[in-house]
């Protein structure tokens, strides 16, 4: 991470970014240093949809890790509901892969079938219909009783906080 006095400015820049500690902070460049192997960056193997990055630096990769801590429950209502919604947001771009702002039964099939696929006991299509059966519930909470004709387009932001 540079040398000491650019190094202890540079983890007191990320720890504002971030909310992480300085300990923190060098566990997981420790674990990033590991993960890339010791490269400045890691390469992104997934083969998916584009738009998503091709590599991450250490300030991405501390960046990403920050959306799955846990609310400080010291901060203000405001603050926490704020928090709240951008973890949410995060979220929702990780199953909106074309970023169309919509995730769509396809969108959301994948993401089930490669959460599903280190199963040996759930087949393809067993979580196809987990997904669809998801998607369709979705569609009941937030459009409420479709017309036959009637097609869902998919889970928009504002359906995702619901």
């Amino acid at each position: 991470m540079g040398a000491a006095h650019s190094a202890s400015a540079e983890v007191r820049e990320l720890e504002g970014k971030t909310g992480f500690s300085s300990d923190q902070i060098e566990q997981l460049h420790r674990r990033f240093k590991q993960l890339s192997g010791d490269q400045p960056t890691i390469r992104n193997l997934r083969k998916g949809p584009t738009g998503l990055a091709d590599e991450i630096n250490f300030e991405d990769f501390l960046t990403i890790m920050s959306y799955f801590r846990p609310i400080d429950t010291t901060m203000g209502e405001e603050q926490v509901e704020l928090s709240r919604k951008e973890k949410l947001r995060f979220l929702f771009h990780m199953y909106d892969s074309d970023s169309d702002g919509r995730i769509t039964l396809e969108e959301y099939r994948n993401v089930v079938e490669e959460l599903l696929s280190g199963n040996p006991h759930i087949e393809k299509e067993s979580a196809r219909s987990i997904a669809d059966g998801a998607m369709m519930e979705a569609a009941s909470v937030c459009v409420g009783q479709m017309e036959p004709d009637q097609v869902y387009e998919g889970i928009t932001f504002e359906d995702f906080l619901k």
